[in-house]
């Protein structure tokens, strides 16, 4: 009978802290408690090995992944089949969001510095609660609308004075 308790305690705790941890990341920024009590029932949670790819450049992409804990590289390879590493990713970060609503081919590869653990929203899952809850896709749509605005933005502003400081070379 104790170990039942235990069980049943343990698994509210894990669920409090997912919604916790989901609260954090800015595409789920306007949702608000009952909707994190459904979109949890939706996120996928994986674990990774060190090394281990999680997609690669050219796959069909599907949906976006938040790492809950340990460190992912994204990269690209070039004609030669070189790496290039571009940015290292760790706990509350998120990547593949561009996957999410439309279907296009990844432009980077991913892969597991170490142990890691992601949660996966995928597009079906997004489009199943699109019918359910049209609510609470319009708030993670929203969400992740600003969020590419402003990684876009960021973008251009990079380009902008790479441009420049190349023209004053």
């Amino acid at each position: 009978m104790h170990n039942l308790w235990d069980r049943i305690l343990r698994s509210n705790k894990e669920e409090e802290s997912l919604s916790t941890f989901l609260q954090r990341i800015p595409v789920f920024s306007h949702l608000n408690q009952k909707d994190f009590h459904y979109i949890k029932t939706l996120i996928h949670t994986r674990t990774y090995d060190p090394g281990e790819i999680i997609f690669e450049q050219g796959d069909p992409g599907s949906g976006m992944y938040v790492i809950r804990s340990g460190h992912v590289t994204l990269f690209t390879r070039d004609s030669h089949n070189r790496r290039e590493d571009l940015s290292v990713l760790g706990p509350g970060d998120f990547f593949g969001e561009t996957t999410i609503a439309t279907p296009a081919a990844r432009v980077i590869s991913a892969s597991c510095n170490e142990n890691c653990e992601l949660l996966g929203l995928f597009r079906s899952d997004l489009f199943a609660v699109a019918e359910r809850r049209p609510e609470i896709a319009n708030r993670i749509l929203l969400g992740l609308t600003s969020v590419i605005s402003e990684r876009l933005q960021n973008a251009i502003l990079e380009l902008r004075k790479h441009s420049i400081s190349e023209e004053s070379e």
